[in-house]
Order: C-alpha cells, then structure tokens, then sequence
C-alpha cells in the first residue's frame, strides 16, 4: 500500500469530470490518497475531499470566444505560486499524479521527484497525435511546459498509439439513457450570455437551444434559446435529451457527446493550441469544424443542423485498467515503497 498525490487542474469541468471517475479508483488501490485541485472554483461539486486548494496558473475564459490573457496575468500571482510550489511536500508521496495541474508538476520538478502526467494534454503532445494544419509554436511549447512530468499517460479521442487510451466516459454519462427531444444543448464557455444569443436567433428561431454559460448566473429565457449557469445534473440532462451538441474543442464534451450518439460541431477557443489539436483530431473523424460564429461560417452550421451525421465510436471502460498499469509501472514491488527515479516508460515529452 501507498501514499499517493493526484493533482488536478481545476480549469473548465473536463479535469475535474474524468476526477469523478479516477478518484474512487485511485482510493481503493492505495492506503492514503490526497487531492489537490488548483485554479479558479470549480463549478462541479467534487464527492471527495481536497486537502490541498491551490491558485495555480488558471486561465480565465473570455467573452468571444477565447482566453481573457488581460484577466488571466492579473489573477496571477507569481509570489503565491513560488509559494505554493515551494511547499507542497510532494517528498513524502510514494507517488504524484498530475492531471495537467502546474503546482504539483512544479514541485516535483524543483524536487527532482518523479511526476506522472494522466492527462489529455500528454496524448495531444504525442507524436502520432493530430495537429492543425497551422502549427503554433509558442502554443506547443506552453502546453509541454506548463506541467511538466517524468512519465506520460495520455486520453484521446482514438488511440493514435499504444501508449494512448480512449476517453474517460464518467459513469454518470455511462448509465444514461439518451434520447432526442429535438433541442440543441450549447456549451461555449469562452463566450458571453449576450452574443450567444444573438447568434443562435440569427441561426434560428424555431430550433430549441439549451445554453450553459460560465458567464450566467440565474437561469433565462429568451425566445427559443434557454440559459443556465453551467450545472454539472442539468448540463448532463439536457445533453442526454439533445439532438446534437454545439461546443468548443475541448475533450470531455466533445468525447461524451460522441458516446451518447449525438451529433456533434466544435468550435475551438480562439489563441488555444490543445483545442485545436483537438479540432483536428475531431475533423478526421468527421466532425464539423467552424472557428467562429461570423456570417461566413453560418452556413456550414446551418448544414450540420439539417443532417443527422452520427459518428459511431467504441470507448470501452478502461480508466480502471490505465490506473493499474499506471500503479503497476510507477509503484515497483505492489506499490510497497517510495518511487525511485528510473527510466519513464511513457515518456513522450521531450
């Protein structure tokens, strides 16, 4: 038996909704499991404890359609950071797992302590991963950095490489019974109330839309398009009721949506490199893809809105079999003992 440290970046919902899934497992496979979660509050209620709430190096969603980098600088502080990294006893854990979360990466790699990515970012920086056709280089480079690791396990819409799983479909989403009630459930964070309603009118005013916005906080109606605060049941809800699902190039939604048979356009966040990986790896599945709501690209969503294109895909239950070959590798001698630096056997991330 062991301690372990699972650290999970609390950005957006996607960390935290594959969480619900691997921590459980995690805590009947080891003596002690503690949680760090950093970022900005979630708005997931996690059903396990969190020992340590760390500022992190979150990122502030925007208001069309990409990364607010104004709010996100002023939010950060450089000062608590070094701190938080500083003292994060990440020595005395047998092991720590990293999904994407900077503090823990950080101090282990200031430590020289080992640091295990089971994350999606780490199967995006694979080689056999999907890219845009527009490299960015400087987007590349902050996604290999910004949590460093020592050994990699990575999540992905296919399996582009042996070392790559498919998506973690929680359980949550697994025992759902989907069904199409005609309506459009609409999750684009990085946009506000206002322009998200402008636009799917423009689209339609007969076509039911269902919008969770990050940007709401009490419930409205306008006309055809309903508005929520984003809720972890009443998001799950309207998507399992949805003749289709419009969102941004994220992981989690896109993968849950593909699993519950719903047709599916994605529109990555502006000046966000993992997303339009992600758009990539989508379109080669045949998923629509538009980079904004201008004029220009209406068209093409008026398209998907007028065809019933399901993209059949297979993901089996497998977060279980991942921890325990995570376990099995990291955790010499049945997780008895500290981990000792070795060669990592998943290291992509050079």
């Amino acid at each position: 038996m062991s301690r372990i440290l699972y650290a999970i970046q609390g950005t957006g919902n996607g960390h935290l909704s594959r969480a619900l899934d691997v921590v459980p497992l995690l805590q009947s496979r080891c003596e002690q499991l503690d949680v760090l979660v950093s970022g900005p509050p979630a708005d997931l209620p996690l059903p396990f404890d969190v020992k340590y709430k760390a500022q992190g190096m979150g990122f502030m969603f925007g208001k069309k359609g990409g990364i607010n980098f104004v709010k996100t600088f002023a939010q950060f502080n450089s000062v608590k950071f070094l701190h938080e990294v500083r003292h994060l006893p990440v020595e005395e854990y047998d092991l720590v797992i990293s999904d994407f979360e900077p503090v823990s990466s950080w101090a282990c790699k200031m430590r020289h302590v080992p640091c295990i990515a089971l994350s999606h970012q780490s199967a995006v920086l694979h080689p056999a991963a999907p890219r845009p056709d527009r490299e960015d280089p400087a987007g590349r480079a902050v996604l290999k950095h910004y949590a460093p690791s020592t050994d990699q396990y990575g999540f992905h819409f296919q399996r582009y490489a042996p070392e790559i799983s498919t998506p973690v479909i929680r359980q949550q989403v697994r025992e759902l019974s989907p069904t199409n009630e005609g309506h459009y459930t609409v999750y684009l964070p990085a946009y506000e109330e206002e322009i998200l309603v402008e636009r799917l009118q423009h689209l339609s005013r007969s076509i039911r839309w269902e919008v969770f916005s990050k940007h709401s906080h009490e419930p409205a109606e306008y006309g055809n398009v309903r508005v929520w605060p984003v809720s972890g049941p009443a998001f799950l809800d309207s998507l399992a009721r949805s003749a289709g699902v419009l969102c941004g190039a994220g992981f989690e939604t896109p993968a849950e949506a593909l699993y519950l048979g719903k047709k599916l356009l994605v529109m990555p966040m502006k000046q966000q490199y993992e997303q339009q990986c992600n758009a990539a790896a989508l379109e080669k599945l045949g998923v629509p893809v538009i980079k904004s709501f201008k004029d220009k690209n209406l068209d093409k969503v008026d398209q998907w809105l007028n065809q019933d294109q399901v993209i059949a895909v297979d993901y089996p239950d497998q977060t279980a079999a991942v921890i325990d070959q995570l376990l099995r590798e990291q955790l010499p001698g049945n997780g008895v003992g500290p981990v000792h630096h070795k060669k990592a056997r998943h290291a992509w991330r050079d």
